[in-house]
C-alpha cells in the first residue's frame, strides 16, 4: 500500500494507492459521516486530561466540537503550518503544558497516519508528503531549508521517519495526469489556505514512462497567500468599521484614532484571543466612554470576551463561498450578544482582494518568463483547491490562457491523492 499525506494550513488529508488502479482518500470520522478532509486544528480543554492529569489534545472535527461546546474555556489552535518559517515561534504554553510547533503538527499528522493504517490494514512505512513550492515568511523572505527541516521533524514525531517531500502542485499534477492519453504542457495552480503554488510541467504517457516528474518540470513559482488572505480582506474591509476601525476618541484634549494595532489582531481569528488581557480590555472600556462610536467598541469587546473569533471567521468563509455563485450576500451573525448584519457584494470583495490577485498574476509572469513558455503554448490549466472556485481567480487565468483551457477537480483532495500516486511511482 502506497500512502500520501497532505498536511495543509486549513485542511489535511491522506490517500492510499494499491499496486495499480485508482487511489482512494482515507475517510475521516466527522459529526455524521466520514469526511474526505480533516481540519488542521487542535483544541485543548483544561478539563480533558488523562489519569495522570496530563492534557489530552483534541484533533480535527473533535477539536471544533470541543471548542464550540467549551463555553470559552477551550483553546483552539490552527494555521500552525504558516509558522514553519518563523524563527520566533517555537512553542505554545497551554494550561501548564508546553507544545513545540513540531509536536502540534505531529498531532495532526499522527491522526492521519493512524486512520490510514487502519484503512490500509498495515503500517505506512515510507510515505510521500506535500510541501509548498516556497515556504515564505511574513516578511517575504524564503525560508525553505529551515521550514522543511521542521516539517521533517514533525513527521518523525508522528511516527513517520521515512518521508519524501514533494511539491504540492506536482502532486496535483499527478492527480490530473491519470486521465491523460497524450502529452500536454500543463500549468498546475494549487490554492491552499496559506499559499498559492504554480507549476509548469509536461504531463502524459511520455512523463509516466520516464517516471520522475522533476525532470518534466518547466518552472515553479508561488505566493504566500490564498484562501485565508481572502477571509482577512472581508473582515478588514467589510466588517472592520462595525468594530470601530476608523473611529476616534477624546483624550487629553485631543481627538485620537482608535489604535490600529487592535484591528491588526482581527486579521487572524486565532490572534483575537491575544486581545483578551486585563490591560487591553480596560483600555477599550476607557476608549468606549470617550468614543464617537461607542456601540462599535462594544461589539469589539463582545467579540473578544466571548471568544467569537472562530465562529465569525466561519461565517465569513460561508459568505466567501456563497459569492462564488451570487453577486451579493448578507452576512448574518448573531451569537453571545454580538449581532451583525452586513451586505457584501462580489464587486466589493473583488476590489478588496485585488492586491492579492496582482501578486498571483506577478507570480505567473515570473513563471512564464523564467520557463520560456508563452501563454498560448500552455495546453491546459489545472486549478485545484477551494480558492480556485473564486470567480475573480478563475477570471485571472481565463484572461491569460483562455477559458476553454481551464480544468478543475478534486479541489480538496487532489494533492493527497496525487501524493499517493507519486508514492506508487517512487516505491514500486
Amino acid at each position: 500500500m502506497f500512502a500520501g499525506i497532505d498536511f495543509g494550513t486549513t485542511n489535511s488529508a491522506a490517500a492510499l494507492a494499491g499496486p495499480d488502479g485508482a487511489a482512494r482518500v482515507v475517510g475521516i470520522p466527522a459529526v455524521a459521516a466520514l469526511a474526505d478532509t480533516m481540519r488542521s486544528l487542535l483544541a485543548f480543554d483544561p478539563e480533558h486530561r488523562d489519569a495522570h492529569r496530563r492534557l489530552i489534545p483534541l484533533v480535527g472535527h473533535e477539536a471544533v466540537e470541543a471548542y464550540l461546546d467549551g463555553g470559552g474555556a477551550v483553546r483552539l489552535l490552527q494555521s500552525f503550518k504558516s509558522y514553519l518559517t518563523s524563527r520566533v515561534f517555537s512553542s505554545a504554553a497551554l494550561f501548564g503544558a508546553t507544545y513545540s510547533l513540531e509536536e502540534m503538527i505531529a498531532l495532526v499528522v499522527g491522526r492521519l497516519r493512524v486512520l490510514a493504517e487502519a484503512e490500509g490494514g498495515q503500517g505506512l512505512g515510507r510515505v510521500v508528503a506535500g510541501r509548498p513550492v516556497r515556504f515564505v515568511a511574513e516578511d517575504g523572505r524564503a525560508e525553505d531549508d529551515f521550514a522543511l527541516e521542521r516539517l521533517r521533524r514533525a513527521f518523525a514525531a508522528a511516527g513517520l521517519d521515512d518521508v519524501v517531500f514533494e511539491y504540492e502542485p506536482i502532486a496535483a499534477a499527478c492527480y490530473y495526469e491519470q486521465g491523460l492519453t497524450r502529452d500536454e504542457t500543463v500549468l498546475v495552480a494549487d490554492f491552499g489556505g496559506g499559499t498559492s503554488d504554480f507549476c509548469l510541467v509536461r504531463l502524459g504517457p511520455g512523463r509516466r514512462r520516464r517516471g520522475d516528474p522533476a525532470e518534466a518540470i518547466l518552472g515553479t513559482d508561488g505566493v504566500g497567500l490564498a484562501g485565508d488572505a481572502f477571509d482577512r480582506r472581508i473582515v478588514e474591509q467589510g466588517l472592520g468599521d462595525l468594530f470601530g476601525r476608523g473611529a476616534s476618541f477624546h483624550s487629553g484634549g485631543k481627538d485620537l484614532p482608535v489604535p490600529a494595532w487592535l484591528y491588526g489582531k482581527l486579521a487572524r481569528w486565532h490572534h483575537i484571543s491575544f486581545l483578551k488581557t486585563g490591560s487591553t480590555l480596560r483600555m477599550l472600556r476607557d476608549i468606549q466612554r470617550h468614543c464617537d462610536q461607542p456601540e462599535a467598541i462594544d461589539r469589539l469587546l463582545t467579540l473578544i470576551e466571548a471568544d467569537l473569533g472562530y465562529p465569525l471567521y466561519r461565517a465569513v468563509q460561508q459568505v466567501k463561498q456563497a459569492l462564488t455563485l451570487k453577486d451579493e450576500v448578507t452576512l448574518e451573525f448573531c451569537q453571545e450578544g454580538l449581532d451583525l448584519s452586513r451586505r457584501i457584494t462580489r464587486r466589493d470583495f473583488e476590489g478588496w482582494i485585488a492586491p492579492d490577485l496582482a501578486e498571483m498574476e506577478a507570480a505567473l509572469d515570473r513563471l512564464l518568463q523564467v520557463s520560456g513558455v508563452k501563454a498560448h503554448q500552455v495546453d491546459r490549466v489545472f486549478m485545484t483547491g477551494g480558492t480556485s472556485l473564486v470567480p475573480a481567480v478563475r477570471a485571472l487565468f481565463a484572461r491569460r490562457f483562455g477559458p476553454g483551457r481551464l480544468e478543475g477537480g478534486g479541489e480538496f483532495v487532489s494533492v493527497a491523492t496525487g501524493l499517493a500516486y507519486r508514492a506508487r511511482e517512487l516505491f514500486s
